[in-house]
């Protein structure tokens, strides 16, 4: 089980580039769960996600899940981008994260797949519930858009534009109140360029 008092039990920093399935139980839980739905008679589903993981292997692995299956998708969170207080002690301005990192992260990565994606940068909510403003991975925002664009359209048509894209007016399902880091349009280019959706 997991410690109720722990804010996130599967968080990055308790795992590091050597941990493996028998040497870490955050990687183990994690690999496991990308281990039961890579079966597509036991799970069915359209799109994959880990919100705020960035472990590369991890990541591939989930990208290899949804190849294998040929019906899937992996939205992938990225190393390089924002650092949320749980993973660390740094100062806020510290964890900001860069673009740069960010496109070297996924280059690291070395994939060339129809069955993986990834944005850019985490996203500003209100959590309703809570009644609390946080910021969150790409991937949150971008299951909701992904959702929302299917209602609106058809199933695998892109959450492009500001009609289907756009993160105001619900259109992630969440309510989003702005983004953690302001990109500039040298910065949104270079994200194009390695196929990262700012």
């Amino acid at each position: 089980g997991f410690d109720v008092t722990e804010k996130d039990p599967l968080r990055n920093s308790y795992m590091s580039s050597t941990s493996t399935e028998t040497n870490n139980s955050t990687y183990y839980s994690l690999k496991r769960a990308i281990d039961i739905v890579s079966d597509a008679d036991y799970v069915e589903f359209d799109l994959a996600a880990m919100p705020g993981i960035t472990n590369d292997s991890l990541n591939s692995r989930l990208v290899t899940a949804c190849e294998d299956r040929a019906d899937s998708l992996a939205v992938l969170d990225l190393e390089g981008g924002y650092v949320p207080s749980h993973e660390n002690t740094s100062d806020a301005t510290e964890n900001i994260g860069s673009v740069e990192s960010t496109v070297s992260g996924l280059k690291d990565l070395n994939l060339n797949t129809s069955y993986g994606c990834a944005f850019y940068p985490w996203v500003k909510i209100r959590d309703q519930q809570a009644g609390a403003i946080l910021y969150v991975p790409p991937s949150v925002v971008a299951l909701g858009t992904f959702s929302s664009a299917q209602r609106k359209s058809a199933v695998w048509f892109a959450p492009a534009g500001f009609t289907r894209g756009g993160l105001s007016e619900g259109s992630a399902g969440l309510p989003v109140l702005g983004v953690r880091q302001r990109l500039n349009s040298a910065e949104r280019d270079r994200l194009y360029d390695a196929n990262i959706n700012p």
